[in-house]
């Protein structure tokens, strides 16, 4: 895989994060908990969940060539129409809720309650998801690994360290609405290349 395609899915996934209820959770954590183990927790669990999407994208090649295609371009636009369409306050909302919910363990155990909080929060998100079809679409799993990984890690270190500050000047719905392009523009694009199916 290039350099230039790793930057790509490297920004794709650091785009897409940004307005997820993972990161409101963290920077949520990080003003109870020390910044350092809530990063490094919610780190872990990002690099857990990079593996297992891209496991499951790989599972996705084994599929014949146009269906396969489909399965990703539906992918992208599910993702685009989650981006386009639910609004950033209940990505907040959720986020909130996921650590108050963990919120008594929170200051004896930080760094396992940032993993758990991420963990449960993560499964079938949208940046697990991409990272699936990417995987199937490129046929680079370990490339689609490091760079999203890469950039699911700077995410949980600027949410705990300067998450609130980031907010002030990124509006979330922006950042949301820059996702959702950039997915409709990759879905619509895997399915006119279905055009002669």
């Amino acid at each position: 895989m290039s350099i230039g395609a790793l930057l790509g899915v490297f920004a794709l996934m650091f785009v897409l994060e940004l307005p997820d209820k993972t990161m409101i959770a963290t920077i949520v954590m990080s003003t109870r908990a020390r910044s350092r183990n809530v990063a490094l927790g919610a780190s872990a669990a990002f690099v857990v969940h990079m593996a297992l999407a891209v496991s499951a994208g790989s599972l996705l090649t084994l599929l014949p060539q146009n269906p396969k295609n489909l399965v990703v371009a539906l992918l992208f636009l599910g993702g685009a129409a989650y981006l386009l369409l639910v609004k950033e306050k209940h990505e907040e909302d959720e986020g909130r809720r996921e650590v108050d919910a963990a919120d008594a363990t929170l200051h004896r155990k930080e760094l396992l309650t940032a993993f758990s909080v991420i963990f449960v929060g993560e499964f079938g998100d949208l940046t697990q998801i991409q990272a699936a079809n990417l995987a199937a679409k490129t046929h680079q799993p370990v490339g689609i690994f490091v760079a999203g990984s890469l950039a699911l890690i700077l995410v949980s270190f600027l949410g705990a360290y300067g998450g609130q500050f980031l907010q002030r000047y990124v509006p979330l719905a922006k950042i949301r609405f820059a996702g959702g392009l950039i997915f409709l523009g990759l879905g619509l694009y895997t399915l006119y290349g279905l055009r002669h199916w």
